[in-house]
């Protein structure tokens, strides 16, 4: 989905702003040109972040609990899971819904064989990468390649639109509720291009149907990444860089650096295939991005304040490109200057 909208003159841009009647267009273009610098407001948290006490590494709680428990090993997973049914397939496991002491758990097992080491390095970026952006970890077992994770119902972001015509969430079908979600999802971004584990590449992204399914919405309409199977580093001071599978890769979502570049002298050819950065995760940011916003009142209204921002994230250098931390901080702003009322609750507060 590419954008549509056209900047236009300063005289035509001003006279949209009045008639909309928002915030004055002066500061929310510096906001934006400028990329300020804003902490995000009070009522914007992120999926665990009012929690308090949070478990250390290696530790969980789980629903009621009130202390935190170690990681569950492969005996308590072979002795106490109850598996319910098949909830997912994919390339390298299987999800199965599960109970262990009478909560619900999403079980993951490998699928494929062939798959074995996608599905080890996604248990490791798992386990190093635990943080209120990731979804959390309860055990695993490495002998029978089993993953146990907490359970989210609403399933993956593909559902987004579905969910919010339940009549649950009717009421917060809003660009307010999916401007969160969008600071969220770059909030991973920005976490995994500057994790304890290096900088990672959300590799498993080749359309936006991918790139959805790797993030799961929970009950109270928070965002997580869910997948990790993808995720290699890069190192600037070593001179890695990466490159997402083996295949040649198409289509208008993907980074133009990511697209074979001798298609009319050449073959594809992996080994002659140039690798790339993080900076192709900030390229797909702005179709993502029109997805979370859907076409809810008021969402044209924020895709105007992005334009600018996005169209750089479009720059086909990927150099030109911002970083993931100036997205989300020029989000946050945008998002400070539109709602203007630090201090009015996040909706999501009442689920």
């Amino acid at each position: 989905m590419s954008r549509r909208d056209d900047g236009g003159n300063d005289g035509s841009l001003t006279t949209l702003w009045v008639c909309l009647g928002f915030v004055p267009l002066v500061a929310v273009f510096a906001t934006v040109a400028t990329y300020i610098r804003m902490e995000l407001p009070n009522n914007v948290k992120g999926p665990e972040e009012a929690n308090v006490g949070q478990c250390p590494q290696g530790y969980f709680k789980l629903g009621e609990m009130s202390d935190c428990l170690p990681w569950l090993s492969c005996e308590v997973i072979k002795r106490d899971i109850i598996v319910r049914e098949l909830i997912g397939q994919g390339a390298v496991k299987q999800v199965f819904l599960a109970l262990w002491r009478g909560n619900k758990v999403a079980l993951s097992r490998l699928a494929v064989p062939k798959f074995k080491a996608d599905f080890i390095h996604g248990l490791e970026m798992l386990k190093g990468l635990q943080s209120v952006n990731v979804v959390k970890l309860l055990g695993f077992c490495e002998e029978n390649h089993s993953i146990l994770t907490k359970y989210h119902p609403l399933g993956s972001l593909n559902n987004l639109n579905a969910v919010m015509e339940q009549e649950r969430y009717l009421g917060l079908n809003t660009w307010r509720t999916r401007f969160h979600l969008v600071i969220e999802y770059v909030s991973v971004l920005n976490y995994l291009h500057n994790s304890p584990l290096g900088t990672r590449v959300m590799c498993d992204s080749n359309d936006l149907d991918k790139v959805l399914s790797q993030y799961l919405l929970t009950s109270e309409l928070h965002l997580i990444v869910n997948d990790l199977d993808a995720l290699p580093v890069v190192n600037r001071s070593s001179g890695v860089l990466v490159k997402c599978g083996h295949r040649e890769l198409s289509g208008h979502f993907v980074a133009p650096e990511q697209l074979w570049p001798y298609a009319h002298e050449l073959p594809f050819s992996d080994h002659l295939m140039p690798s790339y950065d993080e900076k192709t995760d900030v390229w797909k940011i702005p179709n993502v991005v029109d997805f979370l916003l859907g076409q809810v009142e008021g969402s044209d209204v924020v895709r105007f304040h992005l334009f600018e921002l996005h169209r750089d994230c479009k720059r086909e250098t990927p150099q030109h490109r911002p970083s993931a931390q100036t997205v989300l901080q020029t989000y946050k702003a945008v998002y400070a200057s539109l709602t203007q009322e630090a201090d009015v609750p996040d909706p999501r507060n009442d689920l």
